[in-house]
């Protein structure tokens, strides 16, 4: 199974720092970082800011390896990580497959 799991951060310095760790300890093949506009709800008010999305791509059984290391990476006191499981071309999902172990 392989999943895409989702985060954002202040900064692209952290976003690049997270995605470095992911994929060079082979738990992600891929990260792919987006800069964004956010609009969201924390502590009684509305916040507006500029973050960066990661969408980090790898296997299903590696998302709590992930999950920890974003954790203890993150700036954020409360940070998003959402996961949902993909389907997709198959040559693709090999690469992911021989890139995570």
């Amino acid at each position: 199974m392989y999943s895409i799991i989702y985060t954002t951060t202040s900064s692209k310095e952290e976003a690049k720092n997270i995605a470095r760790e992911l994929v060079e300890n082979k738990l992600a093949a891929c990260v792919n970082i987006h800069a964004i506009d956010s609009v969201y709800a924390w502590e009684d008010n509305v916040e507006e800011d500029m973050e960066f999305a990661l969408s980090i791509k790898t296997l299903t059984s590696k998302t709590q390896d992930i999950t920890n290391h974003i954790r203890k990476l993150h700036s954020y006191e409360l940070p998003a990580i959402i996961s949902w499981k993909i389907n997709g071309e198959a040559e693709y999902l090999r690469w992911i497959s021989e890139s995570v172990v």
